[in-house]
């Protein structure tokens, strides 16, 4: 009876010891993996606070965290799965997939680049609805963009991580998956809900005395032009990162032009260090991103257009 406990004893801490390699490699390797979209992420974050800017200070917070648990929900439970099969069953429709998302972004960022321009109808914004419109439906229309974009945001982390990730064990990749989306949901919503915070973060501080008034009045007067600032990246990042979704995706299908043309102009810079090869990259997959969505977005006006003639026809 001894002998038997003290082999049951041994198994159950040789499985423990098992069961914590792997979840260190589970952590080591969620890492590794989030490191290689780190890019995606910084446009993620750039991108999400303009959804809550202008809004009731009270109901940031609740919204970041409604859109936060979307994007996890998106990782989870459509990216992650569909990835993995799409990874076993038909892993040349992954870059189809991304086109489609990507063209998403370029038409996105072209669409309020040219309505900033006033050149394209002024997109009808959810926060200046009419009067009509609850606060709830208006929150719901909010969280549904967002959710939208944070789709097509996720997917590309989630790819380009899955990408990374180099074991053999099934059970592993999924662990650090599951470790990336966490990981990256909270790092980037932790983020947004600290920025759109700080303007009430100014209004307590100047109630206080000295310094510490003059400091709060500051940062009040400073964090309107920080989201203009924001709004303008958010707006140059989803040009940027659709162009390259757009551009990586069909050099993986064998449509091989559009990234020989970056390729080469990369090589003129790239003796001048890596951050010179990076943003002459960056500028190209910008500046392809903004023509491509300056054409989806005059197309869907075109679109939308002959829609409402036959529907005033009828």
């Amino acid at each position: 009876m001894a002998g038997g406990l003290i082999a049951l004893l041994d198994d159950i801490a040789t499985l423990a010891k098992a069961t914590a390699s792997s979840l260190d490699d589970i952590a080591v390797g969620a890492a590794k993996a989030s490191s290689k979209a780190v890019g995606v992420v910084i446009d993620d974050t750039a991108i999400t606070p303009q959804y809550v800017a202008g809004l009731d200070p009270s109901r940031e917070i609740p919204i970041i965290k409604k859109i936060a648990r979307a994007s996890l929900i998106n990782k989870l439970a459509i990216i992650l799965p569909v990835a993995l099969i799409l990874t076993w069953l038909a892993p040349w429709l992954l870059p189809v997939i991304l086109i489609i998302g990507g063209s998403y972004l370029c038409f996105e960022g072209g669409e309020k680049a040219l309505a900033k321009l006033h050149l394209y109808p002024e997109h009808v914004d959810h926060k200046d609805s009419a009067t009509s419109v609850t606060p709830e439906e208006i929150e719901m229309g909010i969280v549904s963009s967002a959710t939208r974009t944070d789709l097509i945001l996720s997917a590309e982390i989630m790819l380009i991580s899955l990408a990374g990730v180099t074991t053999t064990s099934n059970l592993i990749k999924v662990g650090i998956m599951v470790g990336v989306a966490f990981f990256m949901t909270f790092f980037v919503y932790g983020i947004v809900a600290v920025l759109v915070k700080m303007d009430d973060l100014g209004l307590r501080l100047a109630e206080k005395k000295g310094g510490i008034a003059s400091f709060g009045r500051g940062l009040v007067s400073v964090m309107p032009k920080v989201f203009t600032v924001i709004g303008i990246v958010g707006t140059i990042a989803m040009l940027w990162v659709g162009g390259h979704i757009v551009i990586s995706s069909l050099n993986t299908l064998g449509f091989t032009v559009l990234h020989h043309i970056v390729e080469h102009g990369v090589s003129y810079v790239e003796h001048l260090g890596g951050a010179a090869a990076w943003t002459a990259e960056t500028v190209q997959s910008g500046i392809f991103g903004m023509i491509w969505g300056i054409v989806l977005a005059y197309i869907w006006l075109g679109f939308s257009s002959v829609i409402k003639r036959v529907r005033h026809t009828k």
